[in-house]
């Protein structure tokens, strides 16, 4: 899609409802160290704010973001970190795993489920508007990741459940809006239910050079949904195999108890709930940390 022809569609598109409808109804993998991502920072009290604008789709894609299922969790013979296969229509080891030990009727094995799950987490280009506690982030686009509680509001903005609320695209340079990211913590968990849309405007105030020069500046998206992205089946399953210390739902049960008497896990995490501590959105959380321990292993 060119420049031109995405300001001449500043409505509802029709491939992206059709995508956001088929994902509701069902990274080059992300590395902690990546500089090319934005993640909003918390002051002591676990409070943060940042106003951020979604982007719309890259050059030459068609979505203006992708999704991402990913696998961490730790077992005794060390940490799994790897992107889920299912991303992209294609058979897991660990998914399979996951339903044998769901299926087992046995409240412990569920629990060793929970914690090997997927985590799903979304990609996506932003303009940084605002960031108080990084202000030079301002101005500028970053990748941003973030799950389901944020994908949710979006979609209630594209899809209103009432009559009286009006239909906006958030990743429309001309009719979306600014997103403000409010971060509590409650009760432990990372919260962003305050987090709401600002009333529509046009970004830069819809001048078309500066968005056009804006937009040929964004990152693309299918490198992180590639297929070099994913490890094959025998890959995957051998790697499970030796985290967990052979397949089957033994290893998994003898794995999980070696676990759980020597776990590197933050204190407010559990290993059969990896989104303590980090509420909502807690599986990017994690699975970041997560992602630095593997590296330091």
């Amino acid at each position: 899609m060119s420049f031109n022809d995405m300001q001449k569609n500043t409505g509802m598109n029709e491939g992206l409802l059709t995508e956001l409808n088929k994902i509701s109804s069902a990274s080059t993998k992300k590395s902690y160290q990546d500089d090319r991502f934005w993640k909003p920072e918390r002051d002591k009290s676990g409070n943060g704010f940042a106003v951020i604008r979604f982007l719309p789709s890259p050059e030459n894609e068609d979505t203006p973001f992708v999704r991402l299922f990913s696998h961490g969790f730790k077992g005794r013979g060390g940490w799994l970190i790897d992107n889920c296969p299912t991303t992209i229509g294609l058979k897991c080891p660990i998914c399979e795993a996951n339903n044998e030990l769901w299926n087992s009727g046995v409240e412990s094995d569920k629990d060793i489920a929970r914690n090997h799950k997927r985590k799903l987490s979304y990609i996506t280009n932003i303009l940084v508007v605002s960031d108080p506690k990084n202000p030079e982030n301002e101005g500028k686009v970053f990748l941003y990741k973030f799950g389901k509680r944020i994908f949710d509001k979006i979609q209630e903005k594209m899809q209103p459940e009432f009559d009286d609320e009006d239909a906006l695209n958030p990743f429309c340079m001309w009719t979306g809006a600014n997103f403000k990211v409010k971060i509590r913590e409650v009760a432990g968990f990372v919260n962003y239910d305050k987090s709401e849309f600002a009333t529509a405007e046009p970004l830069l105030e819809g001048d078309n050079g500066k968005l056009e020069e804006l937009w040929k500046t964004q990152y693309s998206l299918q490198e992180f949904v590639a297929p070099d992205q994913f490890k094959s089946y025998d890959d995957l399953k051998s790697r499970l195999d030796k985290v967990t210390g052979g397949g089957g739902v033994s290893a998994a049960r003898a794995s999980a108890a070696a676990t759980a008497e020597d776990t590197d896990l933050p204190a407010t995490t559990t290993t059969s709930d990896t989104s303590k501590s980090t509420g909502a959105e807690g599986s990017d959380d994690a699975l970041s940390y997560f992602e630095k321990l593997a590296s330091e292993d």
